[in-house]
């Protein structure tokens, strides 16, 4: 293997080392050449990233990156089959990572990147990134969760500060309920993304899905989560459909003043600024049963293929180049993302997004590592929904974690 780079302020200064260097794919003339595949977020992905790849080539002469783009609708299969014919690309930017990990295919961060770029990720998303204590996936793009509030609404029910724990959202969820005429707090239950929902309760009350050596559901801490969201259904502080609710329309209505209080993502300011401009709304943290700060968050990841060992310095010279604030942070708000870095979200001037920043440190996450959280949240999707029609939330938990052992 050849000589690792450790210093991201190095990535300029080794384009002289970078251009003498030769790999497998390398041209006649000496180039070296990366293969890169890459799923469409927007209309801006390619764009984005032809301008990372040409900044990278103008600081790394002799170095090259191939991009390809696909959808999100195709993408899988294309690595599936470029996978299967040991043609895989040496960058990937998706979502899951492990599959590849389990069949040691991808390099891990420490052979690629300098211990700068590695500490740069935010603890709870390079964690994430990682299968038994070591990271192989780069977090690209974050989302969080964090609460919409209706201030408007609030002030008409009586209500001077938003909630930030169980007690106080069931009582701001009450006097909006009460006194207006929308419902207190939008709780959807139905399949588009119950299991998003649901943890975020579950989290709240300090369980959630478990490790990846592990899934729990049926656990008191969500136990005592599902009964609440049950009590805030059957007291009527919620629309009265919540286990069939999607939560796009959800979300809709809450843009359209219907909800007091609901759970949303980032692209939910967009939205607002495009359909209701005049709402007059916060976005604040999440209530939890005793007030700890937590959010769900999920990332997508960049990953890198051991196709050449030749060109391990490229690879990791692209990566710290990409990593810098000015290049990255430019990449994921074009984007309408979140940072993952620390850095990013220090020089981050959006605000619209600090609330959702700021929640990022406690950020948690579904444990897709374990081969069987695939049940576990096609049965939270189908069945938490349950605990809204008047079925005991420990029998609904029990069922789903039946199907999470049987799988």
């Amino acid at each position: 293997m050849t000589r690792r780079i450790r210093a991201t302020a190095l990535v300029a200064a080794t384009a002289m080392t970078l251009a003498a260097c030769s790999g497998g794919d390398s041209a006649e003339d000496g180039t070296v050449e990366l293969t890169m595949l890459a799923a469409s977020y927007s209309d801006n992905t390619k764009k984005l990233w032809e301008e990372v790849i040409d900044g990278f080539e103008d600081a790394n002469p002799g170095v090259t990156v191939k991009l390809e783009m696909q959808s999100w609708e195709n993408i899988n299969d294309v690595i599936r089959t470029r996978v299967q014919s040991n043609e895989a690309p040496d960058l990937l930017s998706i979502d899951a990572f492990a599959g590849y990990v389990e069949d040691e295919l991808l390099y891990s961060a420490e052979e690629l990147v300098s211990p700068e770029t590695i500490d740069d990720f935010q603890d709870s998303f390079r964690e994430n990134a990682s299968v038994d204590g070591i990271q192989y996936g780069f977090p690209l793009i974050a989302s969080a969760r964090a609460l919409f509030v209706n201030d408007d609404l609030l002030e008409q029910a009586g209500v001077e500060e938003p909630p930030t724990t169980w007690d106080e959202l069931y009582d701001a969820a009450k006097a909006v309920t009460d006194n207006t005429d929308a419902y207190g707090y939008g709780l959807p239950l139905g399949s588009e993304e119950a299991q998003a929902e649901a943890g975020i309760w579950f989290l709240g009350a300090g369980g959630g899905y478990g490790t990846p050596g592990e899934i729990t559901v049926d656990t008191p801490q969500n136990l005592e989560a599902a009964r609440f969201m049950k009590k805030l259904h059957d007291d009527g502080l919620t629309q009265p459909d919540a286990g069939a609710t999607q939560r796009t329309p959800m979300l809709d209505q809450f843009i359209q003043g219907k909800f007091g209080m609901a759970v949303g993502l980032p692209p939910i300011v967009g939205m607002i600024e495009e359909k209701n401009p005049d709402l007059d709304y916060s976005v604040v943290d999440i209530p939890t049963k005793d007030g700890e700060k937590v959010t769900l968050g999920v990332a997508d990841h960049l990953m890198a293929f051991r196709n050449d060992e030749e060109k391990t310095e490229q690879i990791g010279a692209f990566l710290d180049y990409f990593y810098q604030a000015e290049n990255y942070l430019n990449f994921v708000e074009t984007e309408g993302f979140l940072p993952v870095t620390k850095s990013g979200a220090e020089q981050s001037t959006d605000e619209a997004m600090k609330p959702f920043l700021d929640l990022l440190p406690h950020a948690q996450f579904y444990p897709s590592t374990n081969p069987a959280w695939a049940t576990a949240q096609s049965a939270m999707q189908s069945q938490i929904g349950l605990i809204a029609t008047g079925t005991d939330p420990k029998q609904v938990l029990a069922g789903i974690q039946a199907e999470v052992d049987n799988a």
